[in-house]
């Protein structure tokens, strides 16, 4: 059953960016909406899929890079949904989002992790993983959505095409929208996991990697929105920044994981 699902999350998605990609090359909305709904069947699998997880376990199914690997490709197109219901995106978006989720959810599978439910190990056993992965998780597929804005805002700003400015425009908004959303999550993510780090080491900050780098991306988010809100800065430097603050985001998440000594290193 929950293979299945799995599987069929896999299907949606992957449609909805054969879809997002034709209606790029010949822009219809019969296309354009059965994308979204693409996105949509991904999610809904995605959601009954941790659920159905979350019940064989009898816990969170966030405790390794598999399960988080899954509710990474949940966040993103989540948060793209959010948007979508809250006014216009960009066509350019919708591919965009549907290759991240397809590839996390491939990069989840074997042989690269497996999906067996393992027990926790002693320092996962905590409510708090919850709260802190799932306010991270939140946080991380804003700043997926924000850099693909600003992958687009560049694009666009260097299009010759009619529609480059108003396109500019709607990624630059996305941009802001989306990290002002990722920066409130990975906040209380890091608030929840000092909270829990004092629970379980006894301490709330030890400057391990993970919690130095997200710090630091923490920070670099902090650095873009105080450009926009208080000094005016153009959307090209946001957009600029918007990129060295997801890459901060993959230093973060995986590069601390496999690269780095940390005492998170479990959850590789």
């Amino acid at each position: 059953m929950l293979t299945t699902l799995f599987d069929v999350a896999l299907v949606a998605y992957g449609l909805a960016l054969v879809l997002a990609i034709a209606n790029l090359v010949a822009p219809r909305r019969l296309l354009d909406a059965l994308a979204t709904a693409g996105l949509a069947l991904g999610v809904l699998a995605v959601t009954i899929y941790l659920g159905g997880r979350w019940a064989a376990a009898g816990r969170a199914p966030f405790s390794n890079m598999f399960e988080s690997l899954v509710l990474f490709a949940w966040t993103i197109p989540l948060v793209h949904l959010v948007l979508r219901l809250r006014g216009k995106v960009p066509a350019a978006l919708v591919p965009a989002t549907a290759l991240l989720a397809v590839l996390l959810l491939v990069y989840a599978s074997p042989p690269f992790h497996s999906s067996e439910i393992q027990p926790l190990v002693p320092a996962l056993r905590s409510n708090w993983l919850t709260f802190h992965v799932l306010s991270c998780l939140l946080g991380y597929g804003a700043f997926a959505v924000s850099l693909l804005a600003a992958v687009g805002y560049l694009i666009a700003d260097r299009s010759l095409r009619p529609s480059g400015p108003a396109n500019r425009e709607m990624f630059g908004g996305i941009m802001v929208q989306t990290i002002s959303f990722g920066f409130l999550f990975l906040a209380i993510g890091i608030v929840t996991g000092a909270v829990w780090a004092n629970v379980a080491w006894g301490s709330y900050w030890s400057w391990d990697k993970k919690e130095t780098w997200s710090l630091i991306t923490w920070l670099v988010y902090a650095v873009f929105l105080h450009g926009r809100y208080m000094r005016g800065w153009t959307s090209r430097r946001l957009a600029w920044l918007a990129i060295l603050g997801f890459a901060s985001v993959l230093v973060t998440y995986i590069g601390v994981n496999y690269l780095m000594k940390s005492l998170h290193s479990y959850a590789s």
